[in-house]
């Protein structure tokens, strides 16, 4: 298996993150805190899952740059102590004697700009701010780059059932993908694996949405004009964060629209370079709204694509289609 030890590293952490995630949901978000939006836990989680993960990245492979979603200049700013000091007790209950200069040169570690030679990481702590406050869907996703092509990607998702079609079913997956060897996904926690696929769906007219919870991630009104273009009459599945890159990859639902709410929104690759391997790698397509490929190696962000779609592959074409009729050709 190629990247065998990049693998193992890459799940050993993504899982020991999402255990200090569910921790810090149970223990920090209450009724309270969202009655005030109150974003400090997820801060917290963010912080601290960034440094779990970018610790064990420092150590296996010190000399991998790393392009990650947070900086410290919010801890080092006044007042930045409290939150630094309960940032460090819940990375210490996962990585007992870790000193709080040692997270603070962790998280930092994550300030690579990227680019389009050699091989980085790229992280996104906590995918689904809001998801993870409202105690609903959020991922932890991380994906090794060469060359500017995503070559491994984990996604760790605390909260998504296994069933997606039964709420009372176990909670928490890990799903990953190995550029030429397909996607695999796991209960979090547990060391057996099954193979994922996308969908078989082949008519659109049969097809279920995937989509953002939150309108201003994306266009929820256009997403209604392309689902009528396209016949589909389920309704969508919302739901935040890259997990629906999984509901996507293990066949859940067979299209995933992210459509632009701004004409200058830039998409970040730590967004969406593991959720994407993977899909692809279950047998699924994933662009941007006109077609072209995700593009990774421009840096930090996705400078030359607008938009995500994501499908089972089976009618992508037809998909940019809709899309193109109900936005235009606009850039």
């Amino acid at each position: 298996m190629k990247f065998e030890t990049e693998l193992k590293i890459a799940i050993e952490a993504v899982e020991k993150a999402c255990r200090l995630c569910r921790e810090v949901q149970s223990s920090l978000v209450s009724e309270e805190t969202m009655t005030k939006k109150d974003k400090s836990p997820v801060t917290v989680a963010d912080f601290g899952a960034q440094a779990v993960i970018c610790r064990a990245l420092n150590e296996t492979f010190p000399d991998d740059p790393i392009v990650a979603e947070e900086d410290t200049a919010e801890l080092k700013a006044e007042g930045g102590e409290t939150l630094l000091a309960h940032i460090l007790t819940h990375v210490s209950a996962i990585l007992p004697g870790i000193s709080e200069s040692e997270v603070i040169e962790a998280i930092d570690s994550g300030a690579s700009e990227g680019g389009a030679e050699g091989r980085l990481w790229t992280l996104d702590p906590i995918d689904g701010t809001k998801g993870f406050l409202r105690g609903e869907q959020y991922a932890v996703a991380l994906a090794l780059i060469e060359d500017g092509e995503v070559v491994l990607g984990i996604v760790g998702c605390p909260d998504l059932p296994l069933d997606i079609n039964d709420p009372e079913s176990s909670t928490g997956c890990l799903l990953w993908g190995i550029k030429g060897e397909g996607s695999y996904i796991k209960q979090l926690g547990e060391s057996s694996r099954a193979k994922i696929n996308v969908s078989e769906t082949l008519e659109s007219k049969d097809a279920s949405f995937c989509e953002s919870v939150e309108s201003a991630h994306s266009s929820h009104g256009d997403a209604e004009k392309i689902a009528d273009l396209l016949g589909v009459t389920n309704p969508p599945i919302r739901i935040d964060s890259q997990c629906k890159y999984a509901v996507i990859a293990r066949g859940d639902a067979s299209i995933y629209l992210r459509l632009p709410t701004r004409k200058d929104y830039v998409e970040k690759i730590w967004d969406h370079a593991s959720g994407a391997l993977i899909v692809t790698e279950a047998g699924g397509t994933v662009t941007d709204i006109h077609g072209r490929g995700l593009d990774f190696s421009l840096g930090r962000t996705l400078l030359s694509n607008k938009g995500i779609v994501a499908t089972n592959g089976k009618f992508h074409d037809k998909v940019i289609s809709a899309i193109t009729q109900v936005l235009g050709d606009s850039e």
